[in-house]
């Protein structure tokens, strides 16, 4: 079957245009009106992921299972772009990082947790704004995925993985055990899209040991990974 694509993140929000706003800024990306009350912040390289942002999201009580690594190319950038963040509503996080941690945690105005990293990281070199999308996770959840994006691991060590796509982008990384507990519905999700039917996609994915939540309804699925983590399935590329 064709290769499924990773077509944009979502996130639910209480404020959508407030958190659009944050995010276009932070990232130096462009926000865009989208059907359903939804804004899209659109990455300014072919390379980066949409970021979807949705209403319904409940105050939050716990931190994410996945946040986002933003890049820099000095210090003096770093601490601009903390500075701006701070300017537009973030305040500092915490992730369970050691004071001696040479990144920022900080959190966006919905408590929605993001790491700002120094210069000079060989593994996120040219990766873009968000060099890594870190999700907590097992190593064989990041085999799940390496298999359904067709994506190689470029990273498999200490039950640590990550994969990224064949043209560049965003890594996406699991950082193994212990596992984080649930609770509630996880505010930032995948969506993926495919070019064959939805239900040849979704027999694909369970046979990599993913979980139907919802089956089909208007061309999207929802499923969970073998980690339990939800993500989304639709019928086209429809968030760039």
């Amino acid at each position: 079957m064709a290769p499924l694509a990773l077509v944009g993140l979502r996130l639910d929000v209480q404020d959508v245009r407030r958190m659009a706003s944050f995010w276009a800024d932070v990232l130096g990306w462009r926000a865009e009106d989208q059907e359903d009350g939804a804004v899209a912040v659109l990455p300014d390289a072919p390379s980066g992921y949409p970021l979807m942002l949705r209403p319904g999201g409940s105050s939050k009580s716990s931190q994410n299972r996945i946040h986002f690594d933003l890049t820099t190319g000095s210090m003096d950038e770093m601490q601009q772009l903390i500075s701006h963040a701070y300017s537009l509503g973030a305040t500092d996080g915490d992730i369970g990082q050691s004071p001696d941690e040479p990144h920022t945690v900080l959190v966006d105005p919905e408590g929605n947790e993001f790491c700002v990293i120094p210069p000079g990281s060989t593994f996120l070199a040219n990766t873009g704004a968000i060099g890594a999308i870190n999700c907590d996770g097992s190593q064989a959840v990041g085999y799940f995925w390496s298999d359904a994006l067709g994506w190689p691991l470029v990273w498999d060590q200490d039950e640590e993985t990550a994969i990224q796509s064949p043209e560049g982008g965003s890594k996406v990384t699991w950082s193994g055990p212990p596992l984080m507990p649930r609770e509630g519905r996880d505010r930032l999700r995948f969506e993926l899209s495919t070019s064959d039917s939805i239900s040849g996609a979704i027999e694909h994915l369970k046979s990599l040991g993913a979980h139907v939540e919802e089956g089909p309804v208007s061309s999207e699925a929802v499923l969970r990974d073998p980690d339990g983590n939800e993500f989304h399935l639709v019928a086209m590329r429809r968030m760039r």
